[in-house]
């Protein structure tokens, strides 16, 4: 019983649909050994050409080739369909061709008698033309279109990982939908490259054709004459016809194959079929059929042409212009929106007063369409990515991006405010694409040379026909929404810490006092007023270290309250508590931490400094022009070697340093002994060596 249930599983539902391609294998090889009835090889001529039709019509009602990825597979097995269909009735062919023209089944002699008046000679002309459509025409041209879409694919695919792994990082994609989209660009390499070895099979089928033609024929006339006693003739006329009609059989169903495989590889992807780009890219153009009709009608008036033919023709030409015209009128007038009536001027009111946004985004008239929800605004879904990335990576959500046009910025500029003040602006060219140089790219592209307004990374602007080029050459290329989108992504992680307010830190305290509500109650507002809390945050995203470990920060915060309740002093220790994750998010995955250092008499002079004026730090102007040079320069040798330029320093002198190199040296990040954890490995690469 039990194994009655097992097989009634195997059978069953998606097993059952899985058999389907070893069954029809099986089938296959089945036709080539065991001989079949007559009947039974009318059954499947018939199944092979209504297949061919079948893939024919799929292939029409495509979008894109993808979406057809099986298509090299069903070109090699309809190909071996038509081959075994050949062994069989070659088999009844010279079996039982001396008994008439219906020996091989009802289709061969469909084909071979009524499809070429039962001439032979017209059989043979009409097989060889075939042949030659199949082979030379249709099968080569695609092979040919197969064979360099596959070699243009593969040339293409780092460029376009590339911008995969740049809008992955600009927060425009999650993981998954990356994935996805890797995963594509792979199976586009495949199935070109696919389509291009499945082309010699029907290649290899044309020929096997001609070669089974000409064995059907010259083995039945020896059958005929030798065994069957049949006079030349006769035995001509039947093994000739049925040879003929069971060339035909195939070779129409192979036209029809290739036809479809040549449809597939040259289309061009977008959301419309065959038929929809026919109709909207061909019989869409008034003008055209107007001058189309003309000409045909001018022909038609050529004494000795068919005048009916052509003037029904132009005719007909005529009026699917007139349609069209019509058409695209009456879109028009629907188009025209009424003017909108004037409002009443009311007097002015508190309503009037209109609060300063806190992100903004200003853009010119012709950026317009890139945030319009109307026109399909890639920009808006972008910046949502955006925000949604930011959260994740630095702990909070940011406040909304206010985006609105400004008739007083350049058509195709862009401005991005914080509290109402400009701290980004940028330009970028809507119909074109910008390729960014990220260093290792092999040629120049022509085009307007411009900066990556994020980063400021050379780039150039380039028309949409050249972003295949572009990106085989190494360069990253991104399009205007993306641009505006990066650009906002990197301006948001600079001002971090001014983008954190009351409202944002409540809301953190909120979140996490939904898990452990008596932590948040006993640190404020009993030990820390919610002000000096986000004091403590927006240093440290001054710093960039994220805050999405908010129970360690509070912690670390409630543990010290009662005796610290300086904003800066408390930074420094929340720092130590957070440690592990600042060595983590600095070296990633490094065994060893590779770091700066100062020299002891530099470090003695700072710690003098530091004690002779506690409150206002000052440092020696002499010491601080040597320490700022030398720091400089020890950063930029550890960037030429790959490393992340860091100092490391006694915990009394960090925030000292943070403070003073932190306008002047950005990159520059400065640990103090007590953040590093004591299973880290240290390795000084440098040393800051300063004499006063």
């Amino acid at each position: 019983m039990n194994t009655i249930a097992k097989l009634n599983y195997v059978f069953s539902g998606v097993h059952a649909r899985s058999l389907t391609g070893p069954l029809l294998i099986l089938m296959i090889l089945g036709m080539m050994v065991l001989p079949l009835p007559a009947f039974l090889l009318d059954m499947m001529f018939t199944f092979n050409i209504a297949l061919s039709i079948m893939v024919l019509l799929v292939s029409i009602h495509t979008h894109r080739p993808l979406e057809f990825a099986a298509f090299p597979t069903v070109l090699l097995l309809t190909t071996l369909l038509r081959l075994s269909l050949n062994v069989a009735s070659t088999r009844i062919v010279l079996m039982e061709g001396h008994t008439g023209p219906d020996a091989a089944g009802k289709v061969i002699e469909a084909f071979g008698h009524y499809l070429v008046g039962g001439n032979y000679t017209v059989g043979i002309v009409v097989f060889i033309i075939l042949v030659v459509i199949n082979f030379i025409v249709i099968t080569k041209g695609a092979g040919r279109i197969a064979e360099v879409a596959a070699r243009f694919t593969l040339d293409a695919m780092p460029g376009k990982q590339m911008a995969i792994d740049a809008d992955l990082n600009a927060g425009l994609l999650g993981e998954e939908e990356a994935g996805k989209r890797r995963s594509a660009i792979a199976q586009e390499a495949e199935f070109y490259g696919s389509m291009d070895g499945a082309s010699k099979f029907v290649r290899g089928d044309a020929i096997a054709g001609i070669l089974i033609l000409l064995i059907n024929v010259i083995g039945g006339l020896i059958i005929g004459v030798v065994q069957h006693d049949l006079d030349m003739s006769t035995a001509a006329r039947n093994y000739t016809l049925l040879a003929i009609g069971d060339g035909l059989v195939a070779q129409i169903p192979a036209l029809i194959i290739s036809t479809a495989a040549g449809l597939v590889v040259s289309r061009v992807g977008t959301d419309e079929d065959i038929s929809g780009q026919l109709a909207s890219q061909l019989f869409s153009r008034p003008q055209a059929l107007i001058l189309t009709a003309a000409i045909v009608g001018l022909m038609g008036l050529i004494p000795g042409m068919p005048h009916v033919a052509f003037l029904l023709l132009a005719a007909i030409l005529g009026g699917a212009a007139y349609m069209v015209t019509r058409r695209k009128k009456q879109a028009a007038a629907q188009a025209v929106a009424a003017p909108a009536a004037h409002p009443e001027v009311q007097d002015a009111s508190w309503e009037d007063v209109t609060p300063v946004d806190i992100l903004g985004l200003e853009v010119g008239y012709r950026l317009i369409a890139l945030v319009d929800k109307t026109q399909d605004g890639e920009l808006l879904r972008r910046i949502k990515g955006v925000r949604k990335k930011f959260a994740q990576e630095i702990g909070y959500l940011p406040p909304s991006v206010h985006i609105r046009d400004n008739l007083e910025l350049r058509p195709n500029t862009y401005r991005i405010t914080l509290k109402g003040v400009a701290i980004g602006v940028g330009e970028v060219n809507v119909s074109q694409f910008m390729a960014i140089d990220p260093g290792s790219v092999s040629a120049t592209l022509p085009g307007i040379a411009t900066k990556d307004p994020a980063f400021g990374l050379p780039a150039i602007w380039i028309e949409s026909n050249q972003r295949e080029q572009a990106q085989i050459l190494g360069y990253t290329v991104v399009d205007p929404g993306t641009v505006v989108a990066t650009h906002l992504n990197h301006v948001m992680h600079t001002h971090a810490a001014e983008l954190l307010g009351r409202m944002e830190v409540q809301q953190l305290l909120d979140r996490l006092a939904k898990d452990l509500p008596k932590l948040v109650e006993d640190l404020t507002p009993k030990l820390l007023p919610l002000s000096t809390v986000q004091k403590v945050l927006q240093n440290l995203l001054d710093e960039s270290v994220h805050i999405r470990d908010m129970r360690t920060i509070v912690d670390a915060m409630a543990e010290h309250a009662l005796r610290v309740q300086d904003p800066h002093e408390l930074t420094s220790l929340v720092r130590i508590a957070l440690g592990r994750a600042i060595v983590q998010q600095i070296w990633p995955q490094a065994d060893e931490l590779q770091v700066m250092a100062l020299d002891s008499s530099l470090e003695r002079l700072l710690t003098h400094a530091l004690q002779a004026s506690p409150n206002s730090a000052g440092i020696e102007p002499g010491l601080a022009d040597t320490l700022l040079r030398e720091a400089a320069g020890a950063s930029q040798r550890q960037e030429r070697i790959g490393l992340v330029p860091v100092l490391l320093v006694p915990a009394p002198l960090r925030t000292l340093l943070a403070r003073f190199l932190r306008r002047a040296l950005p990159q520059l990040k400065i640990l103090s002994h007590a953040e590093v954890p004591d299973s880290s490995n240290i390795k000084v690469t440098s040393i800051l060596g300063a004499r006063a």
